[in-house]
């Protein structure tokens, strides 16, 4: 159903940006539903089904949002707060916003080193990142998922952020917002949950680890940025 466009019937007003109504398309036949809006919601719209929740009954709701509004698990969870009596245990969604960093230690003049992992999921070397939980900015979700995979503390860099937009299959819809980070340590401890393995490459060698072209046009906007750190 994700990502499937719907004309939704509206029911009724839950709460301000909350709607409940039925829609229909391409396989969805008056299906109950939730929408979601930053815009005024009228008796009907035309909108893409951004997210499916799935309720402790075992009931599954489309969340609806109208063309060109984009909605990340943390806000839609936020606006399905509102709702009474009802229980959301899972939700899919067609957009997932990922936040994480760089990080590089300064081992000597002239001497850098980035931190380089490899997840369960993947078979690449990347940088550290994960989701955003519902209330953090960007760099707090970047500190903490780095500090949860890696058990390092950083420091953010100042005026570095850098945007990778991609499909990594099907029709989700993933961002990662990339920031750029010094440690002032090289002990790792990796979250086993999540992380397989580990290494430090040089700064000028990580384009040989490194195989997402994401990845390579981000490390390349790092090296222009070695200067400001400490």
């Amino acid at each position: 159903m994700i990502a499937k466009k719907v004309r939704v019937n509206v029911y009724g007003e839950i709460s301000s940006g909350l709607h409940s109504g039925y829609a229909s398309g391409d396989g969805i036949n008056n299906l109950s539903s939730y929408i979601i809006s930053r815009k005024n919601v009228y008796e009907f719209l035309r909108g893409v089904v951004i997210a499916v929740a799935t309720l402790k009954n075992g009931e599954k709701r489309c969340i609806v949002a109208p063309e060109g509004e984009i909605f990340y698990e943390p806000e839609i969870r936020e606006r399905l707060d509102a709702l009474r009596n009802v229980e959301v245990v899972s939700l899919n969604c067609l957009y997932e916003k990922s936040c994480g960093a760089i990080i590089i230690h300064k081992a000597a003049e002239n001497n850098y080193k980035v931190l380089l992992v490899k997840n369960h999921n993947g078979r690449y070397w990347s940088f550290p990142k994960g989701h955003v939980e519902k209330g953090e900015t960007e760099e707090e979700t970047a500190i903490r998922e780095i500090k949860e995979e890696t058990g390092l503390d950083v420091e953010i860099i100042d005026s570095f952020r850098e945007v990778s937009d991609y499909c990594p299959f099907g029709k989700i819809k993933k961002r990662v917002v990339f920031f750029m980070a010094q440690t002032f340590s090289t002990k790792v401890t990796v979250q086993k949950e999540e992380i397989d393995s580990f290494i430090w490459v040089d700064l000028f060698d990580v384009h040989n680890k490194c195989t997402y072209d994401n990845d390579l046009r981000v490390i390349k906007k790092a090296r222009a940025n070695i200067d400001k750190l400490k």
